[in-house]
């Protein structure tokens, strides 16, 4: 292949992936949206609803503590959101995902956007054999997204909505110290992205996206990590932004930060060398 030809090929793969990664995303069509976002007392959760009140969403946020919630929603008026209540639940409990859906869409009136992004507790380390442990996880970072899924699907129907799930790299690749909560993730892969085949099949007026995070900066993973591993965190502020625009503009998958698409692409070319990669950017920390 002459160096005209090599040169004249990059350039189109350039032009494509430029195209299809343009940032189409138009803050009006977000304006007056109802909006569920899970998990929202802190972190991820917290600067999405920030973000949403700025753009002028109609806003339900939903964690454990009622008091933080309070707090959330009181900043969520300050910076501009047409309306900004909370409904606080504990999504261990397998009757609350459906009840806070259901209380959600008799306080908006219906629903536009379903953000699915709470997580429990989820303490980073060796596995240390305990099954119980993961059944509890998986209720709270699995079971309870198809739950409010399931519920919530006939009435983003009626309002051509879209659900958005918060994912995570540990859900397309593995690394130590993560299993439940990676276990998890998988999960979340596998269920919705099937989900997004039959919908589409059925010519479904539901969008599902899938958001694959890499690190983010959040307190609470910070925390973990700490002695484990020296990996970059990425800001959580921009993270939140991310998620909302693949949702506003029905992404099917969509990554932050934008390099993991590659991480993903090239995960399975040299399994050797990927996972002795892995291995040493993380350290088994001494007691």
């Amino acid at each position: 292949m002459s160096l005209t030809l090599k040169l004249a090929v990059l350039a189109v793969a350039v032009a494509v992936t430029a195209y299809v990664w343009r940032d189409t995303f138009d803050p009006e069509s977000v304006r007056g949206a109802r909006v569920l976002v899970t998990g929202a007392s802190m972190g991820i959760g917290e600067q999405m609803a920030y973000h949403y009140a700025r753009l002028g969403a109609e806003l339900i946020i939903t964690a454990r503590s009622e008091n933080t919630l309070k707090d959330v929603v009181q900043r969520c008026v300050e910076l501009g959101a047409q309306k900004a209540l909370y409904v606080a639940a504990d999504m261990s409990i397998p009757t609350e995902p459906e009840r806070v859906l259901k209380e959600s869409v008799e306080l908006l009136g219906g629903l536009d956007y379903l953000i699915l992004n709470h997580i429990g507790n989820s303490p980073y380390g060796l596995w240390d054999g305990d099954t119980e442990y993961v059944r509890r996880l998986m209720q709270i970072n699995f079971v309870s997204y198809v739950q409010m899924a399931a519920t919530a699907l006939p009435i983003l129907e009626r309002s051509s909505g879209a659900i958005v799930v918060v994912s995570s790299l540990l859900g397309k690749m593995t690394t130590p110290f993560a299993a439940p909560y990676a276990s998890t993730k998988f999960a979340l892969g596998g269920f919705f992205g099937t989900l997004q085949h039959e919908l589409a099949m059925q010519g479904s007026n539901v969008s599902v996206t899938i958001t694959v995070l890499g690190l983010i900066d959040t307190a609470s993973a910070m925390d973990k990590i700490r002695g484990y591993t020296d990996v970059t965190p990425y800001p959580a502020s921009e993270a939140a932004l991310h998620i909302i625009k693949a949702g506003a503009t029905r992404q099917t998958e969509s990554y932050f930060p934008w390099f993991h698409w590659f991480t993903c692409f090239f995960r399975d070319w040299f399994p050797y060398f990927r996972d002795m990669c892995i291995r040493r950017s993380f350290t088994i920390p001494s007691n």
